[in-house]
């Protein structure tokens, strides 16, 4: 059962810390969804800690971690703070666009609206480089610009447009984001709330499959170098892994079967060595087990470790080369 009171988040947050300390290579995910329950706890300065406590090391997503030390700090009377990290966030121009949402979302809930529109501008300008192919951030990005524009009562743009035809529900975004339809929700005639139903149903379809699977369904990737450490020191999973090549090959086969077939939400999770044997003992397992290799990759997945499958053509390749995914594994005749 998930959490519903300020003990319980208290609790689960305590639990996800020491969990942190078992498996350090995980720090930074459990840190944050550790700090997320410390907030819905109302112990705020605890969760800001936490991020100080991230912020203190090399984290891999600095930017999201500051804004949302932002977005808690205003929370609980630091307002002159949060708005300074706010503009050091916007000054880097991170190119994570969920920062840059996260940002926008904090200057919405203090009803800025146009400070927080004129951040996912920004934001658009910068990480929109072009329509094809955009990460599920970025999406979720312009989602939300189109939303605030809207309440703004501001003409539809081109981003506006790409938000409309990136779209899939039902009820389209000028619907679903029009500020009359806040009225509705007191009304007393039957049909107009059962139009607001329909729509709000609509709404949540659109996260529906992400709410019901918490996590990807994700295929584990060596580095060479670890998986040359694994077989080195568990030759009896060269069976699983008989070339370094091979194992490229057939992650990038595995999850193009997996797309066929109509599974969502595939992911790539990066493996090392001394975090499967932590792994493996936390199972009391040995880790020459071929049958312990996906319970790992899905325990990583679960703790947000997992890179979102396809990345953009135009992306970094999954598998660390030096070539883009479109020239690399993503290359449809790619062998």
């Amino acid at each position: 059962m998930r959490p519903d009171t300020p003990a319980a988040h208290t609790t689960e947050a305590e639990r996800l810390l020491r969990t942190a300390a078992q498996y350090p290579g995980d720090r930074e995910p459990l840190y944050l969804q550790a700090a997320a329950h410390l907030e819905l706890a109302d112990d705020r300065p605890g969760a800001t800690a936490l991020y100080d406590a991230l912020l203190t090391g090399e984290p891999a997503n600095p930017h999201l971690i500051r804004a949302l030390k932002a977005a808690n700090l205003w929370e609980y009377g630091h307002e002159a703070e949060a708005r300074a990290i706010i503009e050091g966030v916007r000054r880097a121009k991170p190119a994570d666009a969920t920062a840059w949402e996260t940002t926008a979302e904090t200057l919405e809930a203090h009803d800025e609206l146009e400070a927080a529109e004129s951040t996912l501008t920004e934001a658009a300008t910068l990480l929109v480089t072009s329509p094809e192919d955009l990460p599920h951030a970025t999406r979720s990005l312009l989602t939300t610009r189109h939303r605030i524009r809207r309440m703004l009562a501001l003409p539809h743009d081109t981003w506006d447009d790409l938000a409309d035809r990136l779209h899939t529900a039902a009820v389209p975004l000028d619907e679903l984001h029009d500020p009359k339809r806040l009225w509705s929700l007191g009304s007393s005639d039957p049909a107009e709330l059962q139009a607001e139903i329909t729509r709000l149903r609509s709404e949540l379809g659109t996260y529906r499959t992400a709410l019901s699977r918490p996590f990807p369904v994700a295929v584990l990737h060596w580095p060479e170098r670890e998986l040359d450490e694994l077989l080195a020191a568990y030759p009896e999973l060269e069976a699983e892994y008989p070339t370094y090549r091979a194992h490229l090959t057939d992650i990038e086969a595995s999850l193009r079967e997996l797309a066929q077939a109509g599974t969502p939400n595939l992911g790539i999770v990066r493996a090392t060595l001394p975090s499967y044997e932590a792994f493996a003992a936390s199972e009391s397992t040995h880790p020459s087990n071929p049958d312990l290799l996906p319970q790992y990759a899905t325990t990583l997945a679960a703790r947000g470790r997992a890179l979102s499958w396809p990345p953009p053509r135009t992306a970094p390749c999954w598998c660390g080369s030096n070539h883009t995914y479109g020239e690399c594994h993503g290359r449809p005749d790619h062998r």
